[in-house]
């Protein structure tokens, strides 16, 4: 019986010196090493990441085949009534022309500024502007009308050059000289 547990004790001892001799030791400083060869874990976090353009939506219309299209870009900050003005004049990124999408407001429309008051945009364009009443004036006024009402400090939107309203063509080509609403020109929106 004692040959039994003193084989006991000692695989245990030697179980135990063994164990003690693994693992790391440890030293006064810190020091870098390589991590081993091989695939390594992906670290996951729990948070979630902000959008690489923001969290603010900037709707912005543009045409695809004489349609008017929308487009959410994502920005840090709301833009102002100008800002987005001038976003929807810069016209469509790299990105969205090779999904197919083009402005008709360059060379149609020279806008001049835009003011907002009580709800109500006002858009400056200059005497140079072609408005001839063609598809593509249409479209270019389409563009700025829903551009801005998309917004939700815009109902309606009216024209003025050199200080005088200014008649737009509609979708169904009428002349309004009245504040203009996305809803007139639902004929030509591409449904979402």
């Amino acid at each position: 019986m004692y040959a039994v547990n003193r084989r006991l004790v000692h695989l245990l001892v030697i179980s135990l010196l063994s164990l003690a001799g693994c693992g790391v030791r440890s030293e006064a400083e810190p020091r870098d090493f390589d991590p081993p060869p091989g695939p390594q874990p992906i670290i996951v976090t729990s948070t979630p990441s902000t959008p690489a353009g923001g969290t603010d939506a900037e709707p912005l219309y543009f045409v695809r085949t004489d349609r008017l299209v929308a487009v959410i870009r994502r920005i840090r900050a709301a833009p102002t009534v100008q800002q987005q003005m001038e976003h929807l004049l810069a016209g469509p990124t790299e990105a969205e022309r090779l999904a197919g999408l083009s402005s008709t407001l360059n060379g149609n429309i020279d806008v001049e500024g835009v003011s907002l008051t009580a709800g109500r945009a006002t858009v400056a364009v200059g005497d140079d502007s072609d408005l001839s009443g063609r598809t593509d004036d249409v479209l270019a006024f389409g563009q700025i009308v829903c551009t801005l009402t998309a917004r939700p400090d815009v109902a309606t939107v009216s024209f003025q050059s050199d200080g005088e309203t200014l008649g737009v063509p509609r979708a169904d080509g009428q002349l309004s000289t009245s504040g203009l609403t996305a809803a007139d020109y639902t004929a030509l929106t591409a449904p979402a």
